[in-house]
């Protein structure tokens, strides 16, 4: 078994970038990573070895940087159709204008499925990786990893119009 300076030596840049992706923050990022390590050490004895400790860790540093951010606040409501909410507490944190409401909904809805699908489910109905999976008869995993892949299409499509 690792020691914890191990640990904290083979995640710590794994965790802060997890972090900076969603913070665009590095002083946040940094404060949150340490607070990870943190909770971890607290909390070791639930760490039961199903998922690597990088993607525990992870999961602790999102937990804390949904509770950051329900301290400053950060809700975003979106109307689309049905007066669906997009929460910036939710895995895919981005800062919404008026103005770039319908862009994101034509990226998102310009992706192949099973994408476009997933990114809905996750971004609009807050679903979790497993009631995806649930819903389209996949697994978690496959929800996961359909979702990040979905959104670095997005990304892309944002960033560069590719």
């Amino acid at each position: 078994m690792l020691t914890i300076g191990e640990i904290y030596k083979e995640n710590s840049k794994i965790v802060y970038g997890f972090l900076l992706s969603y913070t665009k923050d590095a002083s946040l990022s940094e404060e949150l990573t340490q607070e990870t390590f943190l909770r971890a050490i607290k909390s070791i004895h639930k760490y039961n070895g199903k998922c690597k400790i990088s993607v525990w860790l992870c999961q602790i540093a999102k937990h804390l940087l949904f509770q950051e951010w329900e301290k400053r606040g950060k809700t975003i409501n979106v109307s689309y159709d049905e007066n669906i909410q997009i929460r910036s507490d939710s895995t895919e944190e981005l800062v919404i204008s008026n103005e770039n409401k319908k862009k994101i909904y034509k990226i998102i809805q310009s992706l192949d499925n099973p994408y476009k699908e997933v990114m809905y489910l996750r971004l609009t109905g807050d679903l979790s990786f497993k009631e995806i999976g649930e819903i389209l008869e996949k697994s978690e995993n496959w929800a996961r990893v359909t979702f990040y892949r979905g959104k670095s299409k997005f990304i892309r499509r944002l960033e560069y119009g590719k």
